[in-house]
């Protein structure tokens, strides 16, 4: 006889549970969010702590442009294959493309002749579809140091990015400065050393979820 232990077995029941207790948890401080509500919510099942909610912050734009930018076909660009293969692409309106260049076969040579991190030479190759697109930083404070570069230089202008880069060195300055810096573009960040892969694709799958974001 095989062992057999009690949990529940419906995933779509334990999603159901899981997201009516975020928000049996967090009440009135998810008010503030507005339409981002859902996002938040999918962001703290992802980090698996409703903590998370106090360092989060995102521009008064950020959710019109980022799902427009989805629903027009705008490229998803990444910082690391884990952030990418994160989001699923049945949620996505058809024609989006969701990319990452950190294994492009220039990108070693680019980073050093740069004297940056890989993850930083690859926002370089980000820039012939970026405008208009979505950036997702999860992982590498470098790359959002990199893409805020360019920005403030004027040399790329996506329509709203996600950073949320998770560590000890660099990750809240790269996110400090995100928010605070004159460049322009709707964001959402993850104030502190909180962030990663998880987080980025959470806010992703949320904002391409027309069941979940889509007011009415």
């Amino acid at each position: 006889m095989s062992t057999r232990l009690d949990y529940d077995r419906d995933g779509a029941a334990i999603t159901r549970a899981s997201f009516a207790l975020i928000r049996a948890e967090l009440g009135d401080r998810l008010v503030r969010f507005g339409a981002l509500e859902p996002v938040v919510v999918r962001m703290v099942h992802a980090a698996g702590d409703t903590g998370i909610v106090d360092g989060l912050e995102a521009s008064a734009a950020f959710f019109t442009e980022a799902t427009a930018a989805l629903r027009r076909g705008a490229t998803v660009w990444c910082d690391s294959e884990m952030v990418a293969r994160g989001i699923t692409r049945a949620r996505l309106p058809a024609g989006v493309a969701v990319r990452c260049a950190l294994g492009d076969p220039e990108v070693p040579e680019l980073a050093r002749r740069l004297g940056t991190t890989r993850a930083a030479a690859a926002v370089e190759c980000w820039l012939g579809t970026l405008d208009g697109g979505l950036a997702v930083v999860g992982n590498a404070p470098t790359a959002l140091f990199r893409l805020l570069e360019l920005m403030l230089d004027g040399v790329a202008r996506p329509a709203a990015v996600i950073g949320v880069p998770v560590g000890f060195i660099g990750a809240a300055e790269s996110k400090h400065a995100l928010a605070t810096l004159p460049h322009g573009v709707p964001y959402l960040t993850l104030h502190g050393r909180r962030g990663g892969s998880a987080l980025a694709c959470a806010a992703v799958n949320a904002l391409a979820d027309d069941r979940e974001v889509v007011p009415g």
